[in-house]
């Protein structure tokens, strides 16, 4: 059985590689020639790499000869992307990129396809609080992000794929934290919050995961999945503050015991936006980002537990890992 992993080099990719390797199988990575290596330690020279892109269907084409599981965890992360050059890529990044996953699947004939799509897929509600599971139906709201639209428009391309014959699972991952590059994926907040210890919490909550847990889920999806359907890998469904808290005492640092207001979180916020829009660069916060961390959006990961047998760790030990890293 030989198996393909795209998005290897980042933080999710890198924790599936590393779990696949452990378990015996031979592993094929997808990746762009500057694409740094380090999360894959050791195991960067346990698998065999082809240098292409998800954008280029012939290096896909080249990846998936004599492949029997994909894994397509590959994805452009612009939460924030305000420029239109910037949204371009995304899109051609996470929706054409993963058409031509699909498409290079369905031509190679392989057993069986996971996708890594994002709870964002879901789509966001208005108001201060909302629960959402598998069964949520994607409604346009001003709170879903361009990334969110992009990730869901991928899970259309694979639901396509489906129908054309392919056997494909679909999973969700919520906010994953682990450790990871500097600047990369969630590594930012745990930084920020370490740095500026005293620093408010918003008033809202999500849902947060180990990235090792994510990477678990991946491989039981393939195993136990059923084609079609997608499925929640998540974790504890927790305040912001009390994030924030145990990021701190993970360092050995004080929480602090203020709350941060939505008002002047927006208005720092616009400046921000406002000065990007100056310089023409893309700011590192935008407001509908800001708006959603004070709702609480509460997640179950239910349906994975029982019918894949996943599981998750406790916040704390996570971010323990991560002040050990």
């Amino acid at each position: 059985m030989k198996t393909l992993v795209t998005g290897a080099t980042g933080l999710v990719g890198s924790a599936l590689v590393r779990q696949l390797v452990a378990q015996g199988l031979d592993v094929r990575i997808l990746r762009r020639s500057h694409s740094k290596v380090d999360l894959l330690g050791p195991d960067a020279a346990s698998v065999e790499h082809v240098i292409g892109d998800v954008r280029d269907p012939e290096s896909l084409r080249l990846a998936m000869r004599d492949i029997d599981h994909v894994y397509h965890v590959a994805g452009f992360v612009g939460v924030t992307a305000r420029e239109k050059g910037l949204i371009r890529h995304m899109r051609k990044v996470n929706v054409d990129g993963t058409a031509n996953v699909v498409d290079a699947a369905l031509e190679a004939g392989v057993r069986r396809l996971v996708h890594t799509s994002s709870i964002a897929a879901l789509g966001r509600s208005e108001g201060r609080a909302f629960e959402s599971d598998e069964t949520a139906v994607w409604k346009q709201s001003r709170m879903n992000s361009d990334y969110a639209v992009s990730k869901r428009d991928a899970e259309l391309q694979v639901h396509r794929g489906i129908a054309e014959g392919l056997d494909a699972v679909l999973v969700n991952p919520s906010v994953v934290f682990g450790p990871g590059r500097p600047g990369e994926s969630t590594m930012p907040i745990f930084e920020l919050v370490t740095r500026r210890h005293r620093l408010p919490a918003p008033g809202g909550g999500t849902n947060v995961v180990d990235v090792e847990d994510v990477a678990a889920g991946h491989i039981l999806a393939m195993q136990r999945g059923r084609t079609g359907e997608r499925y929640i890998l998540g974790g504890e469904n927790l305040p912001w503050k009390e994030i924030f808290s145990q990021i701190l005492e993970a360092v050995g640092k004080t929480p602090s015991p203020r709350r941060l207001s939505p008002a002047l979180a927006i208005g720092f916020v616009t400046v921000l936006e406002l000065g990007a829009l100056l310089f023409g660069k893309n700011p590192p916060i935008d407001r509908k980002t800001v708006r959603g961390m004070f709702q609480f959006w509460r997640l179950s990961s239910d349906k994975a537990i029982r019918e894949l047998g996943y599981s998750f760790r406790p916040f704390a030990e996570t971010v323990r890992r991560m002040a050990a890293a």
